[in-house]
């Protein structure tokens, strides 16, 4: 069973929350979002869910990210969860394909 992949998004929030010049706790920054407890912020730190996408301007305001690298970091993740699933589905061939390729390219 391919799990989602959350870990970009999750490294990307938590950098911004420490980083930020209030230093806010998880949950300071869940209240900030809307949010009952910290409990949400943990789960997304750990890479255990992501951000609703109607949550995501909110996140940008509040902590001063930019929404680029935001996005990026989102994309990471959807990348690795296709990699996954990609994987599983074809038994390995994926990896042995992109190890492939990577030695190719370093050919070059």
């Amino acid at each position: 069973m391919t799990v989602r992949s959350f870990k970009h998004i999750g490294k990307f929030v938590k950098d911004g929350r420490t980083k930020h010049p209030q230093l806010y706790s998880q949950n300071q920054l869940s209240k900030l979002l809307g949010y009952k407890n910290g409990q949400f912020i943990s789960n997304v730190e750990r890479g255990l869910c992501g951000i609703p996408l109607k949550g995501i301007q909110k996140l940008i305001e509040v902590l001063g990210l930019d929404s680029l690298e935001l996005k990026n970091a989102m994309l990471r993740d959807y990348e690795d969860t296709i990699d996954s699933f990609l994987n599983e589905s074809t038994g390995g061939a994926l990896d042995q394909r992109k190890t492939e390729h990577l030695s190719e390219q370093s050919q070059l």
